[in-house]
């Protein structure tokens, strides 16, 4: 039996979109909880727990119910997701136009761009420079280039060297979190708050809603990194590998956060340095570069897969390195979102993002998993690939329905609040935010309606699908 030996991780990876083939497959599932639990070192999951308590009025076990229950659904989705990359070896974008069809997931893949190449690519971005500015003095702009520099390279390297940087990261920040966590909850004035019991209906969704989105935030990019995997692997450890990774260290950073809030901090500090104050001057030295390494982590993440739903859209760029070329574009416009935030509201920044994230990802995954649920047994491949032309109106219609009632109905924001919401309080509602909830229920519910109606194609018996899905890049030269 040969052995395929897999490429360095330094080496450039080529391409865009296309199928992985057989002979580049590598790799073990276990490596998911890795990939999965580095980017989720860093302050944004730290802040989900805070606001929680501090912004929401709960208490702190009231604040940890509401995250793992978040955290839950939003981890099982990616784990589920993550078990459709070896089949087909394609990304998750690309996989969802047998819901969307190859127009319809325009709209979807173009939103993903936008949310994780430079949406989330900004948030991580701050926050790793406020950290690295507080922890060595230099200006919060050149902090930010370092950051945005590291993490822009990360990308444009590649699957390998990723999944690499995250395997060692995942430890060293997984120790230096451990430590943190425990000295803030160490911390005198934290043990007498902990028994104190806050709830509201309202404040309890919203937490909820903001731990499913940061969770369920990383499922567009799921199949991303499964998809090197070889097609015999485990289906149940790839699932169990990236929920678990997705799951835990968001509930333990997110308690930690939620701990952090019973601490006062000095006025005007920014949300790193809220986070660490009360510390031992060393733990606190090593938090805040972690916080900076975990940003790292996060956005060569965001940044990757960025670059693969702007070529899943169909953006045709005939360059063999297209992938690596859009990931350093990214990078750039990234920066300047990033400093522009910086010099503006960072804590309202951060609040605002986190709970809009799954307005979108909500109805979106409504349709993708009643989609493969009806598809089940069925191959795929023929739909997948730019010449197919395939058309799917259920899942464009389905989406855009489910999101655009769930935001106008239950929406709780600063810049809107849904009619219900309005009806029974606005910002005080006592029903909080039931968007992502709603979104997706009703995106589920309108695909199966609509998927009878429309008749999209099926395919025929999965074990009749190729081992290569060719065509699926509008550059892919082999297509």
């Amino acid at each position: 039996m040969t052995t395929i030996a897999p490429p360095r991780p330094t080496s450039i990876e080529p391409g865009g979109i296309e199928s992985i083939p057989a002979d580049k497959r590598h790799g073990s599932p276990w490596q998911l909880l890795a990939t999965w639990s580095a980017p989720n070192l860093e302050f944004a999951t730290v802040f989900v727990g805070f606001i929680g308590v501090a912004y929401f009025h709960l208490g702190f076990w009231q604040a940890i119910l509401a995250v793992v229950i978040g955290n839950a659904l939003g981890a099982t989705s990616h784990g589920i997701l993550s078990t459709w990359g070896p089949r087909e070896g394609l990304a998750q974008l690309v996989l969802s136009r047998t819901a969307f069809g190859l127009r319809g997931n325009i709209l979807p893949a173009a939103i993903n761009t936008i949310m994780a190449g430079l949406g989330w690519f900004a948030v991580n971005s701050v926050s790793g420079a406020l950290a690295l500015t507080t922890l060595t003095g230099m200006p919060a702009w050149l902090s930010l280039l370092i950051i945005v520099v590291l993490e822009v390279l990360l990308a444009f390297v590649g699957h390998d060297l990723v999944q690499v940087f995250e395997r060692y990261a995942s430890i060293v920040l997984g120790v230096v979190f451990i430590i943190a966590t425990v000295a803030i909850f160490a911390n005198p004035a934290v043990g007498p708050a902990l028994g104190h019991s806050a709830f509201t209906f309202g404040g309890f969704t919203l937490t909820a809603a903001a731990a499913f989105g940061y969770a369920a935030g990383w499922n567009p990019y799921a199949s991303d990194y499964s998809r090197y995997l070889p097609k015999s692997v485990s289906r149940a450890k790839t699932g169990w590998a990236a929920a678990l990774g997705n799951f835990v260290s968001c509930t333990v950073l997110m308690a930690a956060g939620a701990a952090s809030a019973l601490i006062v901090a000095p006025k005007g500090a920014t949300p790193t340095d809220a986070f660490v104050h009360g510390m031992p001057g060393w733990v606190a030295a090593i938090t805040l570069l972690a916080i900076a390494v975990g940003a790292i982590a996060a956005n060569a993440l965001n940044i990757y897969s960025g670059s693969m739903s702007f070529l899943a859209a169909g953006i045709r760029i005939p360059f063999s390195l297209r992938r690596a070329i859009i990931a350093i574009g990214f990078g750039v416009l990234g920066f300047l979102i990033a400093l522009v935030s910086i010099l503006t509201d960072v804590t309202s920044n951060y609040e605002n993002f986190l709970l809009v994230i799954a307005y979108w990802i909500a109805p979106w995954l409504g349709v993708v998993l009643v989609d493969r649920l009806l598809r089940r047994g069925t191959a795929i491949a023929a739909f997948i690939p730019d010449r197919a032309k395939y058309r799917n109106p259920a899942g464009i219609v389905a989406f855009a329905i489910a999101a655009i009632v769930s935001i106008v109905l239950f929406s709780n924001q600063v810049l809107f609040t849904g009619l219900v919401v309005t009806a029974t309080g606005g910002a005080e509602s006592p029903i909080g935010d039931l968007t992502p909830l709603v979104g997706f229920v009703l995106a589920g519910a309108l695909y199966l309606l609509f998927f009878r109606v429309f008749r999209p194609q099926v395919g025929g018996p999965v074990s009749e699908e190729p081992d290569v899905v060719i065509g699926v890049d509008a550059a892919d030269e082999s297509a």
